[in-house]
């Protein structure tokens, strides 16, 4: 794995009763964790620092989606079901940049 990959990781429901697979993008692959960014369908929930993901067989993406820049977790590497696709370059300089505004690192 490594950064771009779009993978399957369980997410907990908020109220603990379960989970669901779902994707995310990898921002950080280490040896122990995986750094990743949310990936969903509910595109209403738009903010500036989101991007439109559309489907595509090279993400593995099957509906319009947005990737939650904001949404940044990391977890055990091990969670991770397996990649569903990668990012196209586009998109990963898109990412790149809106990390970069996120964590204020522009000047």
């Amino acid at each position: 794995m490594a950064k771009g990959d779009i993978v399957l990781i369980p997410f907990t429901f908020t109220d603990l009763t379960g989970s669901k697979l779902r994707p995310a993008v990898i921002l950080i692959d280490t040896s122990i964790d995986l750094t990743v960014c949310f990936i969903t369908s509910q595109i209403k929930w738009a903010e500036a620092t989101d991007i439109e993901l559309s489907p595509h067989i090279a993400n593995g993406i099957k509906k319009p989606s947005l990737i939650r820049v904001r949404k940044i977790a990391t977890i055990d590497r091990k969670l991770a079901v397996g990649k569903i696709g990668t990012l196209e370059k586009a998109y990963m300089s898109d990412l790149d940049a809106k990390l970069k505004i996120l964590l204020k690192l522009t000047t």
